[in-house]
């Protein structure tokens, strides 16, 4: 099969899937693993093509960073299916903490607690919503903020969490790739989440179904350090299989 070849043979297979992987390929064309991945590296360069872990796709994998004003109103229905779902979580915590993002923000707009809880937050947004709720108080965490997303980041309030701890933690993500983990687009930020990550004593990832296959710049954990994963209807059930057989409990909203 010459190089030509191959390029249609790939691109057909993306076409009818969506995706493809090296070892796939290696096996029905019969070449080197190598040489996949220069004819991939060469359709990436021609903008076919996506290259991914192991593969290939025809989206885009990688998670980019927008404003909070712009990510508010994508999929802004899924995010509220996903805010009332999260809040069979609460439980009998009385400290939670709640990242920065637009799903978690849906989160804290929907947040009324029947008795008095302390929510630990980095989001500026976050703390003026529940500032006045009922039952609420409010520990903003300090630090730089940053305008793309109304929070906090940096060494203040990653010393300010050293202090702290609470039962869970809400956080939201850019990215969740089934091999690599998840991953957010700023890598200000990704330490920050880290140390929240290490003060909570579980962990809740709210994600809609668009997050998936995709990977932010910045890994902030791996499977194992997630409790739950909440996410939309439209989600692949072989990606909340994946998340399940890694020990993660998912909550569809």
């Amino acid at each position: 099969m010459t190089i030509t070849e191959r390029h249609q043979y790939i691109l057909g297979q993306l076409q009818r899937s969506g995706r493809v992987s090296i070892q796939e390929l290696c096996e029905q064309i019969q070449v080197s693993g190598v040489t996949i991945r220069k004819d991939l590296k060469l359709l990436e360069e021609r903008n076919l093509l996506f290259r991914t872990h192991g593969g290939a796709s025809l989206q885009n994998p990688y998670a980019l960073e927008r404003p909070i004003q712009e990510k508010q109103f994508i999929n802004a229905l899924e995010k509220k299916q996903i805010a009332l779902a999260t809040c069979t979580l609460l439980a009998n915590h009385d400290a939670l903490m709640i990242g920065s993002g637009t799903t978690v923000f849906e989160f804290a707009r929907n947040l009324v607690p029947n008795n008095p809880i302390t929510v630990i937050t980095p989001a500026l947004k976050v703390a003026l919503e529940l500032s006045e709720r009922k039952n609420v108080e409010v520990l903003q965490l300090g630090g730089i903020i940053r305008q793309n997303s109304s929070s906090v980041a940096g060494a203040f309030a990653e010393y300010m969490l050293a202090t702290v701890s609470c039962g869970i933690l809400f956080l939201g993500v850019d990215g969740i790739d089934l091999e690599f983990g998840f991953t957010i687009s700023n890598l200000t930020e990704a330490g920050l989440n880290q140390k929240m990550i290490e003060s909570a004593q579980s962990v809740a990832i709210l994600a809609d179904h668009t997050k998936f296959g995709k990977r932010g710049i910045a890994k902030i954990c791996d499977f194992d350090a997630v409790h739950y994963v909440v996410t939309d209807s439209q989600t692949a059930p072989e990606a909340i299989t994946s998340l399940e057989e890694s020990g993660i409990k998912v909550i569809v909203g």
